[in-house]
């Protein structure tokens, strides 16, 4: 390893450190597309971060993402949660898409002011690229609805025929799945602990339900996957916005200045370093660089 690499590696050691003792945690970072290469590193990080400390519970992860395939993310949180009962996640810039669903899987979201988590439009390969599935079914649905009126064009109709039903279909799975995975965890790990009711004066101090959480979790699904609402696939969502308008319960540490700094000076050397290097996906934690 070059003197350089040593350098950063010590340093991002020495400040995530910081970071493992003030969330009494193990930390690890992930930074790049969740893509069908991604278990495998991911295992090896939890494996040495749980063979090193076996007594610790709580694993806190650093999500800097684009998105994804929902079935990888379905496989990371198994592998995460077959080590840990407490999962937390930390998005100090962005975690979109299938990111913002592995984050629904954690006990805890960690936002400041400037993050942003994204709508959960699914993500499919096409062969060249990452596709968002929902636009796809948008555009499809507006032609049908055209045709049942009869005012579809020529041009339209060439393009509604022209149209890939194992194609179609894969896309509504996808969106089915996506939603379905979100709606679980949710109730599953972030609404495990949500015993009152805190925010709506009526039931205010009252017991939820198990039926509430379900509820709740179905809203928020429905909130983020609405293509209408949000209008396009890389609309970044604040915390703000998570919390007042989704109905989802966000740590925000934009004022907690201790904890903030942790995060920005790991973050930002971190990220620095990744993009003067141009790695595509970058995983980390004590004993893993």
């Amino acid at each position: 390893m070059r003197v350089f690499d040593k350098t950063v590696q010590q340093i991002l050691n020495e400040r995530l450190t910081k970071l493992e003792g003030h969330f009494e945690a193990d930390v690890m970072f992930y930074y790049g597309e969740i893509a069908s290469y991604s278990p495998k590193a991911f295992l090896e990080v939890v494996e040495g971060l749980r063979a090193d400390s076996p007594q610790k519970n709580r694993i806190v992860i650093i999500l800097n993402t684009p998105g994804g395939s929902a079935e990888v993310v379905e496989k990371l949180v198994e592998i995460v949660r077959h080590h840990y009962s407490e999962v937390y996640f930390v998005v100090p810039d962005v975690a979109m898409s299938a990111g913002t669903v592995f984050c629904m899987s954690g006990d805890k979201i960690f936002m400041d002011y400037s993050s942003s988590l994204g709508p959960i439009d699914p993500q499919v390969w096409n062969g060249k690229e990452w596709v968002p599935a929902l636009g796809y079914l948008d555009q499809v649905q507006k032609l049908l609805d055209k045709a049942k009126k009869n005012e579809l064009s020529d041009a339209e109709l060439l393009i509604l025929q022209n149209q890939d039903l194992a194609t179609l279909s894969q896309y509504e799975q996808q969106k089915e799945l996506t939603i379905s995975l979100l709606k679980k965890w949710l109730v599953q790990y972030k609404f495990k602990n949500w015993a009152t009711h805190a925010t709506d004066p009526i039931k205010k101090g009252q017991p939820v339900t198990a039926e509430e959480k379900i509820q709740r979790a179905a809203q928020i699904a429905e909130r983020l996957s609405n293509n209408t609402e949000w209008h396009t696939h890389q609309r970044m969502i604040s915390a703000r916005t998570l919390t007042q308008d989704v109905g989802l319960k966000i740590e925000d540490y934009s004022d907690d200045s201790g904890l903030r700094e942790f995060i920005t000076q790991y973050n930002d050397l971190i990220t620095e370093y990744i993009r003067r290097f141009k790695y595509e996906v970058f995983l980390h934690s004590r004993n893993f660089f």
